[in-house]
């Protein structure tokens, strides 16, 4: 090389060195690693998610499981079913009895008594408005007095308001004799005992006290994955979701959605307007149409944990380096399913620049 003999002439011995081979090769995989990095990030494509995590529910609020409760207060005499056990709706699950053995033999002789003063009410009732008619004939013939009439109609009064409070006292009774009937807890709906609370067999249950949890077998499946709220603007029903159900085996690329195995499809159905205690948004993802199905309920049953990434806009790699570093929200495109177009933020911008140039 002439300009290195001409520069190198005068150090003999510098301009006979020559690298090392190694340090040649290494310095070119630097180049080329740096180059195709810089590529990577200008060319390359990156799907934005903004992930969530949550667990599967059932779409349907009366497929989910349900508590059944004792109706009235006692102790639970027999139970009809056993964990684990199917059942229908309708069928006895326990026999919730009273402490007092004879409860129902006494408000049933309660019952026939008060009916019994109900009729002798009735009957003292006819008789004081036949003698209130025959008082006020006297009256007018003159032959009684006004305060005899006046007795008369005070005897009917009186005997109207016994007549209601028998009646009210047997209104009672036939709602204890009601509850006293409900004594056999039954299922609401068809499914499978989940959890029988077996304390409540030898003690004493309040109304409302929970005996067993009924789970629904074949229900509609959906996911609730909570969201930050950094990445709220992101989300809008419509919106494409990657779903790793707990258990599954899978392989993640979120960037790449394409190459990622062992992950399922889901759409977004409805967004909560506010977060909750934690300050997330809950998501209720749906299955997505004419994609493979979600796995079998015997491998993803309800309350199964899910990882979530709702799908956003495609970016480079490049750009979404720097967002992260910067920590920036996510890009979203009003265009998206639920949205009004990508051309209003153009004409936003447009109008900003305006504004600007006209106060300079």
């Amino acid at each position: 090389m002439p300009y290195r003999s001409e520069h190198l002439s005068h150090f003999h011995t510098l301009a006979g060195l020559k690298p090392p081979r190694l340090t040649v090769s290494l310095a070119w995989m630097i180049l080329i690693g740096i180059a195709t990095a810089a590529a990577i990030m200008f060319f390359v494509p990156w799907v934005q998610t903004a992930q969530g995590q949550g667990r599967t529910v059932a779409l349907d609020p009366d497929d989910r499981v349900q508590d059944v409760a004792a109706l009235v207060g006692g102790r639970v005499e027999r139970w009809f079913v056993q964990d684990g056990q199917h059942v229908d709706r309708g069928d006895p699950i326990a026999r919730v009895v009273d402490v007092d053995p004879n409860l129902l033999s006494r408000l049933a002789a309660e019952r026939a008594q008060v009916e019994a003063e109900i009729a002798a009410v009735r009957q003292s009732q006819q008789v004081a408005s036949i003698d209130v008619d025959r008082t006020r004939q006297l009256l007018a013939e003159g032959l009684a007095a006004r305060r005899d009439f006046e007795q008369a109609q005070i005897k009917v009064a009186d005997a109207a308001a016994k007549l209601a409070e028998s009646r009210a006292k047997l209104n009672r009774i036939d709602v204890q004799l009601n509850r006293q009937s409900a004594q056999v807890v039954r299922a609401p709906r068809d499914g499978r005992i989940q959890n029988l609370n077996a304390a409540a067999g030898g003690a004493l249950v309040l109304p409302g006290t929970v005996l067993a949890v009924v789970a629904p077998e074949r229900v509609e499946r959906a996911v609730e994955l909570y969201v930050d709220g950094r990445d709220l603007p992101l989300v809008r029903p419509g919106r494409p979701v990657r779903l790793e159900f707990e258990g599954w085996p899978a392989i993640q690329f979120s960037g790449w959605p394409a190459i990622a195995q062992g992950f399922f499809d889901g759409r977004v159905r409805v967004v909560d307007p506010t977060a909750n205690a934690d300050g997330l948004f809950r998501v209720l993802v749906e299955p997505a149409p004419g994609k493979p199905a979600w796995p079998d309920r015997q491998f993803v049953r309800l309350g199964t944990k899910v990882y979530g990434w709702i799908q956003g806009e495609t970016v480079s790699v490049g750009y979404e380096l720097w967002r992260l570093l910067n920590d920036f929200p996510l890009e979203f495109n009003e265009g998206a399913p639920g949205g009004e177009g990508k051309g209003r933020f153009k004409e936003d911008e447009d109008k900003a620049a305006l504004k600007a140039g006209k106060a300079k």
